[in-house]
């Protein structure tokens, strides 16, 4: 079976082209593992809007209702970078949806992935730095709720620190949050994850690696883990213009091979979403989160 893909159209909420945030990402991402063939039909998911009850799981009932009624005030929409509207607010429910479906998939199947999510800065009571609703969270709590999973086990390598997911899971036990981040970089005021490695500026492919291969082991050793949410955020990238880390597209493949192979070697479901990248050149940012997917496909 191919590794199985959750995508939806409307993950591109159709962003101005010069916005901060690279919306055309998404589109991009999905051609660029089209050319590689691996997006088959037989690969193919789409998720549908994730309803309140899922979202209320993770964030405030209030802050979801005007989400949902795209009634968002000003203040927290300045936190979150972007206005809510419709698009943006359906956005926000299909990549929740999304990482909850491939997380299913990844259950069933070992391995699966959502070409978004990652969306680690939303906080239970609102919105930040360019996440509207934490998917991985809400899909924490949702297996937790359903019991198809008892012991979750979050790796968070995008760039920056999993403030949000902190925030929401911090007091939950059963999930265990670990975040390896540049030191120097949003956001300025961290929450504290159960376990958090700060990373200085210009880190490069050597030492990142050696850095993550000696925290895997501990990292399994902490629980039975019944499922990983892998935050594979590209925007340790060198060319990232928020990053200030140095990996390099080789830096990257060896990352997400690393990783993958850590845990399928142990039998345990890897559920992979994309989390942030941020480069003006929005083609080779899309070759750069597509990395995420051939190597997950080496384990499907």
């Amino acid at each position: 079976m191919p590794l199985q893909i959750v995508h939806h159209p409307d993950y591109d909420a159709g962003f101005a082209v010069n916005h901060r945030f690279p919306m055309s990402k998404y589109k991009l991402l999905m051609e660029a593992l089209g050319a590689r063939g691996l997006a088959g039909p037989a690969a193919l998911n789409v998720p549908e809007p994730a309803p309140a009850p899922w979202l209320k799981l993770a964030h405030a009932a209030g802050y979801v209702d005007q989400v949902l009624a795209c009634e968002v005030p000003a203040k927290i929409e300045r936190e979150i970078g972007f206005p809510v509207s419709p698009r943006v607010s359906l956005r926000a429910q299909l990549a929740t949806s999304g990482t909850v479906l491939a997380a299913r998939l990844a259950l069933l199947n070992g391995i699966a992935c959502n070409t978004a999510g990652g969306s680690h800065h939303a906080r239970r009571a609102q919105g930040a730095g360019f996440c509207t609703f934490n998917d991985v969270a809400v899909a924490s709590l949702v297996l937790l709720a359903e019991a198809a999973a008892r012991n979750i086990l979050i790796v968070d390598l995008d760039v920056h620190q999993g403030d949000g997911t902190a925030d929401i899971l911090g007091d939950e036990r059963r999930v265990f949050t670990f975040s390896m981040h540049g030191d120097r970089n949003y956001p300025a005021r961290k929450i504290a994850s159960d376990l958090d490695i700060a990373l200085p500026d210009g880190t490069g492919d050597a030492d990142y690696l050696e850095r993550l291969g000696g925290i895997l082991p501990e990292l399994t050793a902490r629980a039975p883990w019944d499922i990983v949410f892998y935050n594979a955020g590209v925007d340790v990238h060198a060319e990232d213009r928020l990053g200030r880390l140095s990996l390099s597209n080789e830096g990257l493949r060896a990352r997400e091979a690393m990783v993958i192979r850590h845990f399928r070697a142990l039998g345990i479901p890897v559920c992979g979403v994309i989390g942030g990248g941020y480069s003006t050149d929005v083609p080779a940012l899309a070759a750069r989160h597509a990395i995420l997917f051939e190597a997950a496909s080496g384990f499907a």
